[in-house]
């Protein structure tokens, strides 16, 4: 089997030989992979020119609007419609003067600092546990025409909740996974910043919506896989399957999109984007949403499917690649299945509230289902669930010819040089 031309693969005390013609084959294809990457992040870079001219057309404030903090001091129960219900905040008095459905806070920041403004609320806003001493954000107006400038309710500020959910996060992953753990969360800020700075101005600049997906798709796996995991053999395996799994995937979507004729318009956000931004294929931009959605789980199954195939050769050193691979697909199987629950689930939790507007509809259940809004879903479910599914055999042939092939019961082989995991 060509032992005295392999490398050892070490994990932990033990070591696991590599091929050294197949880990030729694979460093040469991340290279290559590594390399489109580059280019196609520097070919789809965002204009600046044209991202400003965007942004000030799709200015919805008036030029001078701020946003100051307030702390709230006092807040009004909500105002009651005429069925009993609760209605907007700010209702007037005869005597006009806001009788409920307000607060009262204390400014923080900018020209009104230090003074106490009585703000509408909305009574959704007051029923979900907003109390005094708590944090908003205000709309101030500045004076313009002969009108004076004006304070309204813009948002309560979740900063301070956000940022102890952060670093409750950061401690429990600390605590849990120690040094990789921490390594993770750091590669999300790399994924969070190739999202932010690339990927969404490249898309507002109309760069096609595919090439944005697969190119930002790449840059953050290169990143957070090696960055999550560290420098390996078995890492590169399993970034081998997940870049030819996002390849899949888009693949999929975009036939599935035209297919179905999805013309990206299921929702409002989408229609309000199209006023500022007609220059986005709406298609292409849920093509890229489509692949974005399912990088995690992507990303799960192939670094589980290379750990297997290294976990099983460590113990089964005399396994041949056949017997290898049916037994990492065996653990693959058991993964895929609840991976594909674990998607439907996640769907069903974030869209309850449109499931639940559904089930008031009195149409029947297959019209519904291909109505636009819940076909993207269902599309974007079965096209990330299609791609991670194949992704498991991929990444399972691949780590599987990388590792060295089946030890002579006698083992006497000639030494080679070793690679770090």
């Amino acid at each position: 089997m060509g032992h005295s031309h392999s490398h050892s693969h070490r994990h932990g005390p033990s070591t696991v030989e590599v091929g050294r013609g197949p880990l030729s084959i694979l460093i040469g294809f991340l290279a290559l992979v590594a390399v489109a990457t580059v280019i196609g992040v520097v070919v789809l870079w965002p204009n600046a020119g044209t991202l400003h001219k965007l942004r000030e057309t799709a200015r919805y404030d008036v030029p001078g609007t701020t946003f100051p903090k307030a702390e709230v001091t006092a807040i009004a129960k909500p105002c009651k419609n005429a069925n009993g219900g609760s209605g907007s905040g700010g209702e007037q008095t005869t005597a006009g003067t806001v009788a409920c459905g307000t607060i009262t806070a204390l400014v923080k920041e900018g020209p009104g600092k230090g003074t106490s403004r009585t703000v509408g609320v909305p009574s959704q806003v007051i029923q979900s546990g907003l109390a005094k001493h708590d944090t908003v954000r205000l709309i101030l107006v500045p004076a313009s025409h002969g009108q004076p400038a004006g304070y309204s309710f813009d948002d309560v500020d979740r900063g301070f909740p956000l940022l102890l959910m952060g670093l409750f996060l950061v401690l429990v992953v600390g605590a849990v996974a120690r040094v990789r753990g921490l390594l993770a969360i750091a590669s999300l800020g790399f994924a969070g910043f190739v999202l932010l700075k690339f990927m969404l101005p490249a898309l507002l600049s109309g760069s096609s919506g595919i090439g944005v997906a697969l190119a930002g798709s790449a840059a953050i796996m290169f990143v957070v896989l090696y960055l999550a995991h560290g420098f390996s053999v078995r890492t590169s395996a399993a970034l081998a399957g997940t870049l030819l799994g996002v390849g899949v995937t888009a693949l999929i979507g975009e036939v599935a999109i035209h297919g179905s004729s999805l013309s990206g318009f299921g929702d409002e956000s989408s229609a309000l984007l199209s006023t500022y931004a007609s220059s986005i294929s709406f298609q292409g931009l849920f093509t890229c949403a489509l692949v974005v959605a399912g990088l995690g789980v992507l990303n799960d199954v192939t670094i589980t499917q290379a750990s297997a195939v290294w976990e099983l050769r460590e113990a089964g050193t005399e396994l041949t690649r056949a017997n290898l691979f049916t037994s990492a697909m065996r653990i693959g199987r058991d993964h895929i299945a609840s991976t594909i629950y674990t998607i439907v689930f996640a769907y069903a939790g974030s869209a309850l509230a449109v499931l639940l507007l559904l089930s008031l509809y009195d149409r029947p259940i297959f019209e519904l289902l291909s109505s636009e809004n819940i076909s993207e879903e269902i599309i974007r479910t079965l096209a990330s669930a299609i791609g991670l599914v194949l992704a498991v055999p991929i990444t399972t042939a691949i780590a599987v010819l990388t590792v060295g092939g089946p030890a002579p019961i006698a083992a006497n082989r000639a030494p080679g040089r070793r690679i770090a995991d």
